[in-house]
Parts: structure tokens; sequence; C-alpha cells
């Protein structure tokens, strides 16, 4: 069926005189070159590329996806969550005001019905106002879907404007830092099942860096900005950073560099020490508030034996402006990995309330793997270490030894497409056994079931184990249970 909005339409005969319907059958013969030559004249025009900041995957791209995606939703599953889904677009107001500078980023609609709408910049918004909508106090949910920044694209940095992100969050009045500290866990479990190589899992709190910021002498109306000029400290220099807090933001650069002696701190529970021995620091409420959580997510990370790949970064910001506390990203830490964080997510307490018409909020902790990150990175380490990925998930291939035998093939085929076995044949009628198992070795289907005159004629099969090459008869009756006990082996 043709995509609505396709770039390219056939000339509609109700709207374009040249495709008006003719009064006679020789009037339209005569119309139909004429007709032919305007397609073509609009085929040679098209650009035939992906839109900007956007990619084609291929069999061999889909077959590692998906079995990136399976590990992430197994690992949420495992921690009791559940899956929602929610449309790709959301009315433009229930975008807007939540991602800070970002915002610039949304990808505006145009007037579809009445309704002003944008695509959905991540999951967690469109989560905020599903619960708002639904009056749910509390879930826990998992949502794997596609979001839209009208970013500056990157691929090196497999950074696109179409991606997929994968999210978990707990929504809930519990007490402080235990799903808190859970998603970190589940972060770790991600990425170890992913197999990614090394990495380290930054912290930070909002409260501690509103705190930082005070005792700088930053005004509180300018706490975000400043927040957001920090968030680029994993990109940038602190010379840029600092000159777009003077230039920009309007600090001064006395404040600038003290903010500077404060981000270039990282660290353990030591950290947490020193910055209670800063007296100045120490009069902002705030700030003590935040450390007194970051003392407490340690602990509990400590129980939970994450304690190893966690650091706690006072550079980390998180530049969206709905987090309310703790905030977390990871990052590979491989010599030769340089795609940047790879999760990332945190406590936001209010994004809620504010769809509310009452105000009320329900604390909410969540994060989001950077699934096209990981992707690419797997996609190298396969490449360096020359490994293929299997596109299809076909365990046995029915082969035939002499001609016009199609029909034993697909007699054996239904037998195990009812016992759930994946199979297939080639379509062709008569095809040399050779090119049939030499197909099977560079698909890397494990078995192969041969039938030829003979084993017609003694209602047996030739059962060929594909990497070995090795071969025995089996009685057509038993085959089922063979092949499930070599696939289980």
């Amino acid at each position: 069926m043709r995509p609505q909005n396709h770039p390219f339409q056939l000339p509609n005969p109700s709207q374009t005189p040249i495709a008006k319907q003719p009064k006679s059958p020789v009037m339209a013969h005569e119309m139909q070159p004429k007709l032919n030559v305007q397609i073509a004249d609009q085929l040679s025009k098209i650009i035939l590329k992906t839109p900007k900041g956007t990619r084609d995957y291929g069999p061999e791209q889909m077959a590692l996806r998906l079995a990136v995606l399976d590990k992430i939703v197994a690992v949420f599953k495992k921690h009791g969550a559940e899956t929602l889904d929610t449309p790709v677009f959301e009315r433009k107001e229930v975008l807007t005001g939540k991602y800070g500078e970002d915002s610039k980023l949304i990808y505006d609609l145009k007037d579809q019905g009445g309704e002003i709408l944008a695509l959905r910049y991540d999951l967690t918004v469109p989560f905020a106002r599903y619960l708002a909508m639904g009056k749910i106090s509390s879930i826990k949910r998992y949502h794997v879907a596609k979001v839209y920044r009208r970013d500056n694209p990157s691929a090196t940095r497999a950074r696109y404007r179409e991606f997929y992100q994968c999210d978990f969050d707990i929504a809930g009045q519990y007490d402080p830092m235990i799903p808190d500290a859970e998603c970190i866990r589940v972060i770790s479990e991600a990425l170890r099942s992913l197999d990614v190589g090394p990495y380290t899992i930054k912290l930070n709190h909002r409260s501690l860096l509103d705190g930082i910021f005070a005792a700088c002498g930053v005004p509180s109306d300018k706490f975000r900005a400043v927040c957001s000029a920090v968030d680029k400290l994993d990109k940038n220099s602190w010379s840029e950073v600092r000159r777009e807090m003077i230039e920009e933001k309007g600090l001064n650069e006395a404040n600038a560099d003290k903010i500077g002696t404060y981000v270039s701190l990282f660290g353990g529970t030591e950290l947490i020490s020193k910055l209670r021995q800063d007296d100045e620091l120490m009069k902002h409420e705030s700030a003590v508030k935040g450390l007194e959580s970051v003392e407490l997510l340690f602990k509990y990370c400590h129980i939970l034996r994450v304690t190893d790949e966690i650091i706690f970064d006072l550079s980390l910001a998180r530049g969206l402006d709905y987090y309310t506390g703790v905030i977390f990203e990871a990052t590979l830490t491989g010599d030769d990995v340089g795609v940047g964080s790879v999760a990332g997510g945190g406590r936001y307490d209010n994004l809620v309330g504010m769809f509310d018409s009452k105000n009320k909020s329900i604390p909410c902790v969540g994060l989001s793997l950077g699934v096209e990150r990981i992707f690419n990175v797997l996609e190298t380490k396969l490449s360096e270490r020359g490994v293929k990925t299997r596109t299809t998930e076909v365990e046995v291939f029915v082969a035939t030894a002499q001609k016009n035998l199609h029909e034993e093939r697909m007699k054996l085929l239904s037998v195990l497409w009812d016992a759930d076995v994946k199979a297939e044949q080639f379509y062709k009628r008569n095809v040399k056994l050779l090119a049939q198992l030499q197909y099977c070795e560079e698909s890397g289907i494990p078995l192969v079931v041969i039938i030829g005159e003979g084993e017609l004629a003694r209602g047996e099969v030739t059962l060929r184990d594909v990497a070995s090459r090795a071969e025995v008869s089996i009685p057509r009756a038993s085959l089922i249970q063979e092949i499930r006990k070599r696939l289980a082996s």
C-alpha cells in the first residue's frame, strides 16, 4: 500500500487535466503515452536517499538490533516492569517547557484537524502525561520506541534525528533512594548483558548542583541556564563552557571560575566528606540535602553490588529541566570507544504535576538506554572480529537429492512447521544438492533434512549436521524428536 504523504503521487484523474477521462476508448489509448512520460519525468527528479539524520537497517543490522533489544527488555522484565506505548506525536503544548534549551530540537508538525502537534522528543514526558491522564499513582514500566530530535546529526557519534530509546521508570511514593539505586543496577545489568566492554556510571544530584551555584553567587533564576552549560562538559572543554557562562548566561568571571573549582571534582564517598568540610557550601540547605541523598545512594548501591561501577562526578548536570534529584549517566571507557554516554536518567518528581489540574505530583525516577550508540559499538566489534551476524533463525533446511521431489519437500515442511520447527526450502522444483548445502553453510543453518528416492522407499530421511557435515539416516517417525534433541545440545 502506498504510504501517506509520499513525495511521488500518481496524477489524480479528477484533478489533472491531462488525465481527464476521455469520452472514447481511442482517446484513452492516445492519452496513455503522455501519462507515462509525466510519471517517468517525476520519477527522474526523485533523490533516492534517507532524510538527514536517519538511516536504513538491512537484515544483518536488524538481527543485531533485535538481539540487543531482547536482552535489554529481558533485564527490564526481570525487575518487574510492565510495558506500555504512547503516540509517536503529542500535542505540542505537552512537550514545550520541559526540555530547557533543547526545546528548540522538537520537531513541529503542521496543524492537523485543529491540533498543533509535535513528534515526541523522548519517552519520559509522554509517560508523565499518561500518568496524569489516567490518575495513576504508581507503576513500574518500560517502553522501547523511536523518538525524534531536530539535532545536528553525527554518524560517527551515533547521533541521529530518529532513534530508539529504551526506558525504564518507577513511579510512586517510596522511601528515598531505594528505587533510584535499582535504576542504577538496571543500567549495570543491561550493559553487562550486552558485553559492550568496560563502563562507568557517573552520578550527581540536582539539589547539590543548585547549592553549588548558590554558593558561587549565581542568581536562582539562572540555575537552569548555568546547569545547561555545565551539561556540555562531556563534549566541550572547560574554557568553552566558561565562555558560554560569561558571554551567553551573563555570569561574571569570578562566579564562573568558582563554579569551575567544583565541577572539576569527582570521586567516591571521600568526596562527600570533602564537600561537607566546605563551610560556604554547607550554608545552603539544598547542598546539604543533596549530599545526604548521594551518601544514601552509595550505601544502597554497595548493597546492590554496583559500587565499583559508579563515580560521584560534580560535572554531571543533565541539561533537561525536569530533573529534580539524583541524576546519572553511563559512559563506555574502553580505549577504542568514542561514542559518549550510552545511558542516562534521574529523578523527576514534579513532571507529572505539570499535567494535573490540581498540581498533584507523582514522584518518578527512570533511565534511558541510548541503544543507537550501543548498536554502533557492537557492530564495530563484530566487524573487527570478522563475525557475521545470522539474519534468520531457520533451524532446518529441507533439501532433495533428485529431481521432481519438490512436493515431498513441501509435505515434510508442513510436518516441521506443525511442530514449530523453523524450516525452509528453495522455491525451485529442481535444485542441485550441492547448491542447497552451500546455502545452508553460508546462512548458518545448523541442520539439513535430505530426501531422496531411496529415503522415500525406506520411510527415512538423511539428517545432516551442517558444521561437521556428518550424516545419519533417521526414521521419519522419529525425525522431530531427533531434531529437537540436536538443537537443544
